[in-house]
């Protein structure tokens, strides 16, 4: 039995990082990883990173290609073999910097707790135990595959991580579910030229985001050719000669429905990854969700363990990984005064075309918290910037404290808008007032400068 000061199961960002902190401490360490194709987590892999060069690849072919599907299908059998290279190439550098270090092993297989501090791996060759004086959960999530008659018989469903890998483009696809993987693919695979129907269980679209986004939202799709259904009620799924048919019926009236497609994307969202790996061996807990419960400070339910990452449930965004292993740093070498309720308010955005961001609460949610507050609303297509990129869908929108002055929502559905929301983000984590950004001198053109029209009307 090999002895480790600490043992990292999960190679995504946070454990990486983790990882190489403590080894810099002249710490041993043991990372274990399933598979050799998911060195470097989901981001890399299976997620950000792939899609985010798809989605941009995306918009070239729509600009060359638009409406010649011959030539958008070639653009795309070639986009996905660059992604191909730029996923291989941050997973072998992952692993050099990883493997590099001396006193970092690398272990592949699948691994379980047999004790508080003890696990076995299990490799296709043989078991290995090891013993570790600290444990850290970093497994990460998975999508979550629905029951559906006929699913598990078709040989045209895919997740997110299986549709990255078709280097054939579909001519029709069709996605259950509008959350941000599902609206992320719609517009990525309508931008290559696919035919795409999106199927929402939902009556409400975009749940969580004000109404007159929303609304702006469902345009933009509109535009760019994506059918959206919403309260739909699936009911099976069979593959035919040429694709896959899926019915479903109309949650208000009952009326019976069917598409067809050539694939049949599933975005119906994604679960901590804890199959196999016994966490009640060790003392540590499991929430209704199926997800490892912590504390502020990610500690599990057994002291010396940890958990960061997807394990834990919550905001499933590879950044807050990054600052799991920020806050645990912090406590094993710090002042211990990091915890996970320092990170608020968290933007997050969605990739689409144009993409979405959001941080603080909606204009919904400020009215029923009974704040007194002020709205402000500004169409993307009077940025300058905007009209240089030639993508004037979508809206700024702004949400002001009326006593304060301080900015305490904000959501841009615009071009460049994953960048833009940070800079809010840094006015809202620093108290500003709203005048702030109603003032600040950006650079022109861009479309931060949009921030000084957004809030010159308060």
């Amino acid at each position: 039995m090999k002895q480790y000061d600490a043992i990292i199961i999960g190679f995504g960002k946070g454990g990486r990082k983790l990882a190489v902190e403590l080894a810099e401490r002249n710490w041993k360490v043991a990372i274990v990883e399933r598979s050799p194709q998911m060195y470097g987590g989901t981001s890399i892999n299976a997620g950000c990173i792939p899609t985010k060069t798809l989605i941009h690849e995306s918009e070239y072919a729509e600009r060359l290609y638009h409406d010649d599907y011959k030539n958008q299908s070639k653009f795309y059998t070639l986009a996905v073999a660059r992604k191909n290279k730029l996923v291989h190439y941050l997973r072998e550098k992952n692993y050099e910097n990883v493997k590099s270090n001396t006193n970092i092993t690398v272990y592949d297989g699948t691994a379980s707790f047999l004790s508080e501090n003890t696990i076995s791996i299990l490799s296709e060759r043989k078991e290995t135990i090891l013993k570790g004086k600290k444990i850290f959960i970093n497994t990460g999530s998975v999508p979550i595959v629905p029951a559906i008659e006929g699913l598990n018989d078709s040989k045209h469903v895919y997740t997110s991580e299986s549709l990255l890998q078709l280097d054939k483009l579909p001519r029709r696809l069709l996605i259950i579910g509008s959350g941000a993987v599902g609206l992320e693919f719609a517009t990525m695979y309508a931008g290559f030229g696919s035919d795409v129907s999106v199927l929402e269980a939902g009556n409400r679209f975009l749940p969580e985001i004000d109404r007159d986004i929303a609304a702006a939202m469902m345009e933009s799709l509109k535009r760019k050719g994506v059918s959206l259904h919403l309260n739909v009620r699936t009911q099976a799924l069979y593959d035919t000669s040429d694709g896959v048919t899926l019915t479903y019926t109309d949650g208000f009236d009952g009326t019976p429905y069917y598409l067809k497609g050539d694939a049949l994307l599933l975005a119906t969202g994604r679960k901590p990854m804890i199959d196999g790996l016994n966490p009640e061996k060790a003392g540590v807990e499991i929430n209704e969700h199926g997800a490892v419960i912590v504390n502020e400070q990610l500690q599990t339910t057994a002291p010396h363990i940890w958990a960061l990452g997807d394990v834990k449930g919550g905001e499933l965004y590879d950044y807050m990984s990054a600052d799991d292993f920020r806050i645990i740093r912090n406590r094993l070498f710090g002042d211990k005064s990091r915890s996970t309720k320092d990170r608020y308010p968290i933007p997050f955005a969605i990739f689409t075309d144009p993409p979405l961001a959001h941080i603080g609460l909606t204009e919904e949610e400020a009215v029923k918290r009974g704040y007194s507050i002020r709205v402000s609303r500004l169409p993307a297509s009077v940025v300058p910037r905007a009209r240089t990129l030639q993508n004037i869908d979508g809206m700024l929108k702004a949400v002001v404290n009326t006593h304060t002055g301080q900015i305490i929502g904000c959501t841009l559905f615009c071009a460049d808008a994953p960048e833009v929301i940070n800079t809010v983000a840094q006015a809202m984590k620093t108290g500003q007032h709203y005048a702030f950004l109603r003032d600040f001198i950006f650079t022109h053109p861009s479309m931060n400068e949009g921030l000084n029209d957004l809030f010159k009307s308060f």
